[in-house]
């Protein structure tokens, strides 16, 4: 082998084995790798953030498909039959952009609708008859089995953005698409539907909100008029992960008095967003209780 073909084969590893040399040695194994990089980060040779991110791309590898869909309950729809004037407001309340179409139930997934593919029966004089099978695009189905490395490169050959997933006797149990598996490395990715700006809880009624874990324990009880101790924690999702004991999925939900919180987002590391749902007669005093939304 040449010394320029040696080179090229070492270059993939030379980063890490510098870097394990800094640092005492090379890893052996993904622990020990971790182990390094954060050291590295405390010793400000990687900031926070590239350190967040190096870590997520570690884990994705580890994960499956499962652990981060999101369940056929919780899927927003559309009929295949349905009228113009009938998606429109499903379209307009949840504010995706991709929709699964189902035949007569949810297990029957028969293609993907692109909000965008509704423009031109708008624009024009004339207005189109609607017919959902000339907009129609194929659903992509993966197991739920599937890990999120191997997704994330199918995403992106061939461009879809969203995956309907099945059990192994082909139901559909849930769907991912391409930002769940971003999350997982960078964070929560945020858009114009999600709570904006510096605006840390979205009013939606009276009883229900949508809450950054962020959201400073003291700006939760002044809006919420509770009484939640901020000694401990200064966050919100601090302090519902105390209350959890554990890292909580989505869907887990916890019940603290008159407050119900539920898990909208969250990966290996950190909740990141929760929905408030308020009983006003609930008991102030009562005991936390937790449970997992079945679907």
């Amino acid at each position: 082998m040449s010394t320029n073909q040696t080179s090229q084969a070492e270059t993939p590893r030379s980063w890490l084995g510098r870097l394990g040399k800094v640092l005492g040695g090379e890893p052996k194994d993904r622990r020990e790798l971790v182990e390094i990089l954060r050291e590295a980060q405390q010793r400000h040779l990687l900031d926070y953030e590239a350190l967040a991110m190096i870590e997520g791309v570690l884990e994705v590898a580890e994960m499956q498909v499962r652990d981060i869909m999101i369940p056929r309950a919780r899927m927003v729809v559309v009929e295949r039959d349905a009228s113009l004037e009938e998606i429109l407001p499903v379209i307009t309340e949840s504010a995706h952009s991709r929709f699964p179409v189902i035949g007569d139930n949810k297990d029957e997934v028969v293609g993907i609708l692109l909000a965008k593919d509704l423009l031109g029966y708008f624009s024009g004089e004339g207005k189109r008859p609607f017919n959902m099978r000339d907009i129609l695009r194929p659903a992509a189905f993966i197991p739920e089995s599937k890990r999120l490395n191997v997704l994330l490169k199918e995403f992106r050959s061939s461009r879809n953005h969203m995956a309907i997933v099945v059990d192994e006797y082909g139901g559909v149990d849930g769907l991912v698409t391409i930002e769940d598996v971003l999350e997982q490395i960078v964070g929560e990715i945020t858009d114009e539907h999600d709570v904006e700006g510096e605006s840390y809880i979205m009013k939606h009624s009276d009883t229900n909100y949508t809450v950054k874990a962020l959201t400073p324990v003291e700006e939760f009880n002044e809006y919420f008029g509770a009484n939640i101790s901020d000694e401990e924690f200064d966050t919100i999702g601090g302090y519902v992960m105390r209350e959890f004991a554990h890292l909580p999925r989505r869907g887990e939900e916890l019940r603290i008095g008159r407050f119900r919180f539920v898990v909208l987002h969250a990966d290996s590391r950190r909740i990141h967003l929760l929905r408030l749902i308020i009983d006003p007669a609930g008991d102030r005093d009562e005991a936390p209780a937790i449970s997992t939304i079945q679907d």
